[in-house]
Parts: C-alpha cells; sequence; structure tokens
C-alpha cells in the first residue's frame, strides 16, 4: 500500500507548531524490501505516542511486514480530516473527538489509554461539597472538551440539566485564570493544569474526577483508521493492530520507562514526561479483548456519544458496532474469529 507521503496543505501550519519536539518525523524505522508503508498520525503527548516509541523501540514495525511514515498533528479532528482526505492511513485521537468517528468519519481499532486526568473543582470555603450544589454557580469550562465531558456526566449523575449551572466557556488557559482568581465557582479542567491552579490555590475541593465513572463509563483515547482500509485491507489493519497491541503490552508493564522513552521520541525534555502515566489507565490486551468481547468498551463509547448529544455535536447516539471495529481487535489479539 505504497502511499505518497504528503499532508493536504491546510494542515501544514499546525504540523509546524509541533517541529520543535517532533524532530523525529517521517519513517521510525528503516524500509524494509517489500514491507507495507503505512502513514500514522500522531499528537506529541505521552498517550498519544507512548506505543509508538514502544513500537520503534521493540522493532514491532519490520516484524509485521510494515514501514511507518509518522506525521505530527496538534490535535485528533485534523487527523480525521486527514484520513477522510486520503492523507493518512491511521491516526490518534483523544476521547473529545470521538463524536468524529462515531459521525462515520472513520473506524475506530483500538482503545488506547484511559484518560484519567479531568476533574470538577471549585474552591476552598465556597461550601460547595458535591455537583448538586453547583445549581446557578458559574463553572468555567473549555468548550467541546474532556473537561465538557465530565461536566457533562456529572450533572446527569446529580439529577441536573446544564442549564441548571451557569456554563461559562472559555479556553483553557483562562480558566486557569479565572478560577485561581474566584471569578468562577467552580471548573471542568484537567491535569496538569490543575497543579498550576493549585500553586494559587493549594487546598481546592475535587467534586468529582474521571475514574468515578469506570469501569461503566470512561474517557478513552483511540487509534482510528480510514474507512476504506479497514473496508478493503482488514489485513493491514491487522498488521497495524498487532504492532499496537504488542507496544501496548510493553507500556503497561514498563510505565517509567515509558516516559523516558516518549521524551527521546519526541526529543524533549524527560523532565516533560514524568508522572505522566500517573493520569492514565493502561490496560493490557487481554484485557481490552475481553472488555471488547463484553461490551465493556462499547458502553464507553456508547456513553461518549450519548454526551455528545447533549453537548449538540451529533444528533442521535449510534451503535458502536458501526464505528468500532471489536471484531478486528480480538481477532489480532488471538481472541477472534
Amino acid at each position: 500500500m505504497k502511499r505518497p507521503r504528503r499532508l493536504i496543505a491546510a494542515f501544514g501550519a499546525a504540523v509546524a507548531l509541533l517541529l520543535p519536539v517532533t524532530a523525529c518525523g517521517g519513517s521510525s524505522s528503516d524500509s524494509a524490501e517489500g514491507a507495507t508503508e503505512v502513514t500514522f498520525g500522531y499528537i506529541a503527548d505521552f498517550s498519544g505516542v507512548a506505543s509508538l516509541a514502544a513500537a520503534d523501540k521493540l522493532g514491532l514495525w519490520k516484524k509485521q511486514g510494515l514501514t511507518p511514515s509518522l506525521k505530527a498533528f496538534t490535535n485528533g479532528p485534523l487527523q480525521i480530516q486527514a484520513l477522510g482526505a486520503g492523507d493518512l492511513d491511521f491516526g490518534y485521537i483523544g476521547s473529545g473527538a470521538t463524536w468524529l468517528p462515531a459521525s462515520g468519519k472513520a473506524k475506530i481499532i483500538s482503545v488506547n489509554m484511559l484518560g484519567q486526568a479531568d476533574r470538577v473543582i471549585t474552591r476552598p470555603g465556597s461550601g460547595i461539597t458535591s455537583i448538586a450544589e453547583l445549581k446557578g454557580k458559574k463553572v468555567g469550562v473549555p468548550e467541546g472538551t474532556s473537561g465538557d465531558m465530565i461536566l457533562q456526566l456529572a450533572l446527569k449523575e446529580a439529577g441536573l440539566a446544564p442549564t441548571d449551572v451557569q456554563k461559562v466557556s472559555m479556553d483553557a488557559s483562562t480558566v486557569v485564570t479565572a478560577f485561581s482568581s474566584g471569578q468562577v465557582d467552580a471548573a471542568a479542567i484537567w491535569y496538569p493544569l490543575i497543579d498550576t491552579i493549585k500553586k494559587n490555590v493549594p487546598d481546592l475541593v475535587e467534586l468529582t474526577k474521571s475514574e468515578d465513572f469506570y469501569p461503566k463509563l470512561s474517557f478513552p483515547s483511540s487509534f482510528v483508521a480510514r474507512n476504506e482500509l479497514v473496508k478493503d485491507q482488514p489485513e493491514t489493519v491487522t498488521k497495524v493492530l498487532k504492532v499496537l497491541q504488542e507496544a501496548n503490552d510493553w507500556v503497561a508493564a514498563n510505565t517509567a520507562e515509558a516516559e523516558q522513552l516518549s521524551a527521546s521520541f519526541l526529543k524533549a525534555p524527560a523532565e516533560q514526561f514524568k508522572g505522566a502515566s500517573s493520569v492514565t489507565k493502561i490496560l493490557t490486551t487481554a484485557e481490552l479483548a475481553k472488555f471488547s468481547a463484553d461490551g465493556t468498551v462499547a458502553g464507553w463509547y456508547k456513553g461518549l456519544a450519548d454526551i455528545f448529544v447533549t453537548m449538540g455535536k451529533i444528533t442521535e447516539s449510534p451503535d458502536p458496532a458501526t464505528y468500532y471495529t471489536a471484531d478486528l481487535y480480538q481477532a489480532a489479539a488471538g481472541g477472534g474469529k
């Protein structure tokens, strides 16, 4: 599947933003005679590169007869666009972009890591001790992000509608400033930004956190593929899945080393990634295969889709079987037909 190594012009500026920490772009291993070339997008953070860095270290691409061309992106939606344009074969998205596969723009081929960094927080002495007590209060939130998603989940569980709080939409850095200065009563935000907030508000109160909803609901990041590739070349998808699964298991067993490896992969300072795995849950391939078979993973994606309906991203919550290839994941793991 030799494909031209190109990205549409619209993505050029976005990719350039990451160049200082992604000098490793291009192929991560030497091209082998007769190998299948695959273009693979990523985001320059621990969740986005840990498995790719491990695959490079362990020689997993060559083992499966593949030659990867790795491309840096600033976010998931840009990768979904590149998949649709035929400029990318595979990519990585955070939970906040899952509405795009749910709306038919791509196929999810694998859960990556479960995000556990999100919190709904309030100031000490505010008198707010539960989500229910946010009714009528100002809540700062970056709209359309995982922070927005955990807020929606928490409100629903507390029996509140989104309109029961005064949602103040702002970018993530503004949330940090607004919460620290007392301009909002609460915030839906994530680590490491909360670490920054704690420098000014050390005794902040966490009203809810991502793992409170696990295992019924979760915030998975995912690996995605072009719709046409899944349909026409499932054998290539299976090879890529085998790479990702073996790499994932190495990361799960070696998290501290994986943090260092990710930093080296991106040519970034090691301290930038130290502790990054502490706000993620990394499941083994055996666990993900089991959860794919028993419907747990489908439940996670269904839960996200339901939130996206509430947020107005999609009009209906589709069956995850229409966009998550659980059968291919299980087969690649040795547990499918």
